[in-house]
């Protein structure tokens, strides 16, 4: 049985831990012992990208100690394992003692989707959901990652589901992390752009991959006045798509 390390990522834990429950579930049904570490935090990324070095790879630290132990360290989040995977060794490339410790971590650490179709050979069974649905491809997800066949691998053997392309399904949802903040007004035109796509394709569904994007899309729609629903892909294989979608909670 694959000793799995999961990721819960910031967001989960803040806004939507129905999402880890998902990832759990999935992981747990896939044959793997899954343990979430209590001392996990912040993969870095924020201050990674703001060029804040020294306190990306404190970060950084904290976490190859808190999952190296384990046979994978798993993330239902492009974004951060991204971070993990790609950016863990370039931060300790100069450090003797903790490169070979990032690239240890980096070696074995895996999207969830991908880990679940391309490590578990997972299948969903017994899925059922009646509605239509959309996907669209996260920057980091597909770009570092290259998560792009396995979600709709996956999405395929949920009965009743029907996914519709989406137009420019490979274009930015805006988010970008920190950039939605330091730039909000072309964050917001870029969003815009992405929600009249998702929005044509006449779905119920938005589907995702990582909750910030998610979350940045989610809340456009809803100021359109969309009846657009939106969840991260785990929930919807987890057979949770019937429950609140991305920003019904309260």
């Amino acid at each position: 049985m694959l000793k799995v390390g999961l990721f819960v990522t910031c967001l989960a834990d803040m806004f939507r831990p129905r999402m880890a429950f998902a990832a759990l579930a999935l992981l747990e049904r896939a044959g793997c012992e899954v343990i979430a570490p209590r001392l996990q935090t912040c993969c870095g990324q924020p201050a990674f990208n703001s060029g804040d070095s020294a306190d990306a790879r404190k970060i950084a630290k904290k976490v190859i100690a808190a999952f190296e132990d384990f046979d994978y360290v798993v993330a239902p989040s492009g974004s951060c394992m991204g971070m993990i995977k790609l950016h863990y060794p370039e931060l300790f490339a100069d450090d003797p003692l903790w490169r070979p410790r990032a690239e240890n971590l980096a070696a074995k650490g895996y999207e969830l989707i991908s880990f679940l179709v391309d490590i578990c050979r997972y299948r969903p069974e017994g899925v059922k959901l009646r509605a239509s649905a959309t996907y669209h491809d996260t920057c980091s997800g597909l770009r570092e990652l290259k998560v792009e066949r396995q979600p709709r691998a996956l999405l395929a053997d949920v009965e009743g589901l029907i996914l519709t392309p989406l137009p420019e399904v490979q274009s930015c949802c805006g988010f970008g992390g920190t950039f939605c903040v330091k730039y909000p007004s072309i964050s917001n035109a870029i969003v815009e752009a992405k929600a009249k796509n998702i929005e044509s394709t006449q779905a119920d569904l938005l589907l995702g991959g990582d909750l910030g994007c998610l979350m940045n899309m989610a809340g456009k729609l809803h100021r359109r006045g969309s009846r657009v629903r939106a969840f991260h892909v785990a929930e919807i294989l987890a057979g949770m798509g019937n429950g609140p979608a991305i920003g019904e909670e309260a």
